[in-house]
C-alpha cells in the first residue's frame, strides 16, 4: 500500500509540508508525521476524489512529535480519477493541497504464471582461477584483514620442519614433519581463499 507523507510543524508551528503530486493504486494511506507540538488535523476529498475514495475520519489529532497513519479506502476504478486533497491545520490558519491521481489496479490474468525464459538455462560460471592467481588473491586479502603476522608463523614453523627433518635425518621425522607441513599449508590456504 503507498503511503503519502506530510509533515505538520516541521518549519513552523501549523506549518504543512507535502508533496505537489501523489499517484497511486487504491487503497493507500496518509502518515501526517508531527515535528512538533501537538495540532489538529482536517482532511478534504474534493468532489472527484470523494466519488471513488473515502477516510472514516477526516479531523483527526496528532499528539506531539508522533506520527498517524489515515486509510484511505476506494471503490474499483476502470480509469484514473484525479482530484485534489485539502490538508489543513490550525483551524483553517494553514492549507495545503495535493494532486492526487489514482490509476486502476494493472489487470492480471487469472491462473497465469509469468516465467522468465532466463530461468531455465542453468546459470554460467566463469572458470576457476589458476593457483597462482588464487594464492595472489588469499594473500591479498590476508594483508587487508591483518593477517600478516598469521602467515609469518605459519611459513616460520614450515622453515622449522624442513630444517627439523633434515638435520634429524630420519624417515619416520620427515614423515611426520611432512603431515604437518602439509595439514599447515593446507590450513593457510583454505583461511586464504
Amino acid at each position: 500500500m503507498s503511503t503519502l507523507a506530510v509533515e505538520l510543524n516541521g518549519d513552523e508551528v501549523h506549518s504543512i509540508s507535502a508533496p505537489d503530486r501523489f499517484a497511486t493504486t487504491p487503497p493507500f494511506s496518509i502518515e501526517l508525521a508531527n515535528r512538533g507540538r501537538s495540532t489538529h488535523v482536517h482532511l478534504h476529498l474534493d468532489d472527484d476524489l470523494d466519488r471513488v475514495a473515502s477516510m472514516a475520519d477526516v479531523n483527526h489529532y496528532v499528539e506531539d512529535d508522533a506520527v498517524k497513519r489515515v486509510h484511505v479506502s476506494a471503490v474499483e476504478i476502470d480509469e484514473p480519477v484525479r482530484g485534489k486533497l485539502k490538508v489543513v491545520t490550525g483551524y483553517g490558519s494553514n492549507t495545503a493541497y495535493v494532486d492526487v491521481r489514482l490509476e486502476p489496479p494493472p489487470e492480471v490474468a487469472p491462473d497465469e504464471v509469468v516465467v522468465d525464459e532466463r530461468l531455465s538455462k542453468p546459470p554460467e560460471r566463469s572458470p576457476p582461477q589458476p593457483w597462482p592467481s588464487r594464492v595472489a588473491a588469499g594473500l591479498e586479502r590476508a594483508i587487508e584483514r591483518g593477517g600478516v603476522p598469521a602467515l609469518l608463523v605459519s611459513f616460520l614453523a614450515v622453515a622449522l620442519g624442513v630444517v627439523a627433518a633434515v638435520a634429524i635425518d630420519s624417515v619416520l621425522v620427515f614423515l611426520a614433519v611432512g603431515f604437518v607441513l602439509a595439514t599447515t599449508l593446507a590450513a593457510t590456504l583454505y583461511l586464504l581463499s
